[in-house]
């Protein structure tokens, strides 16, 4: 899989990262977002290697991976999108809006779409509650999604050409 000696094994690049580190274990959490940019998401394997790698008991690691909600174990869509439930939010109708993304994408929140191409979470507080209810896609805030058609909108613009027609 990794013949091509100009791409690097992402287990040889997280290696790299930490060797480069001055304080390993201090930086668990700053090697877990580099490990999660590089494997999509962190599966056992991967907080395994980074224990032993740093010389620390795997459920350390494990505990600040399902502790932090920023880190997921699952493998994770193409595009996540996160429907916030704020106190401006929820008042505005993010459960309808989440019920109406769910039911568009087909999935229930926490899950991702078959085709990989979208996650769906729910967050405490965007920060965006003059654009009440609001929704990010890739952190890119969608505010005032009031019907069906504003929340089909606002995911089109994530979905192939091919599929937007649909």
């Amino acid at each position: 899989m990794y013949n091509n000696p100009l791409i690097k094994d992402p287990y040889q690049q997280l290696d790299d990262y930490i060797d480069g580190l001055p304080y390993k274990k201090e930086n668990l959490i700053t090697i877990l977002h580099h490990a999660q940019e590089l494997f999509g998401y962190l599966p056992d394997k991967v907080q395994w290697h980074i224990a032993q790698k740093l010389d620390i008991p795997s459920a350390k690691v494990y505990g600040v991976v399902s502790f932090y909600s920023f880190f997921t174990m699952k493998p994770r869509g193409q595009h996540v999108a996160n429907v916030c439930m704020g106190t401006a939010c929820f008042v505005r109708g993010s459960e309808k809006l989440q019920q109406e993304i769910e039911s568009q994408l087909g999935i229930k929140t926490g899950q991702t779409t078959e085709d990989q191409l979208f996650s769906l979470d729910s967050v405490r507080c965007i920060g965006a509650c003059g654009l009440a209810p609001v929704m990010t896609v890739d952190g890119k805030v969608h505010g005032r999604l009031d019907n069906a058609e504003d929340v089909k909108q606002a995911l089109a613009k994530y979905r192939p050409e091919t599929m937007r027609e649909a």
